[in-house]
């Protein structure tokens, strides 16, 4: 079963509220985790976004496409990074979010959904 974990927050924050140990702890984790599920064939992609003010938001509006900086929600976090796992159930994804929960305040864990019957 595949599920997509997305890990939520604000980098520019996070450098202001944690210390340098706290950050490098951080990385050091992400990269033995990722390590850790690359190895055991879970891993089928991962990856951190880059800071929210790069994002672009693009809408159709009246027939046309706009395009206008920043992301699509106004919100204090964004999306910071996201994982997609293969795994042999619901139970193991909760476990992997577990280990991943204490790097920040929420995350939130969806399965990947399949094509709909036509």
């Amino acid at each position: 079963m595949k599920y997509m974990l997305m890990m939520f927050g604000d980098a520019t924050t996070m450098m202001e509220e944690r210390s340098t140990d706290w950050v490098r702890d951080m990385v050091n984790f992400m990269t033995t985790f990722n390590e850790e599920i690359t190895a055991t064939g879970e891993l089928v992609s991962a990856e951190g976004l880059d800071f929210p003010h790069t994002a672009k938001t693009i809408a159709l509006v009246d027939g046309q496409v706009t395009v206008t900086d920043g992301p699509f929600a106004e919100a204090k976090e964004s999306l910071a990074g996201f994982w997609i796992w293969d795994v042999k159930d619901e139970a193991r994804a909760i476990e992997l979010a577990g280990r991943i929960v204490q790097w920040a305040d929420r995350v939130e864990l969806r399965p990947v959904g399949e094509e709909p019957q036509v």
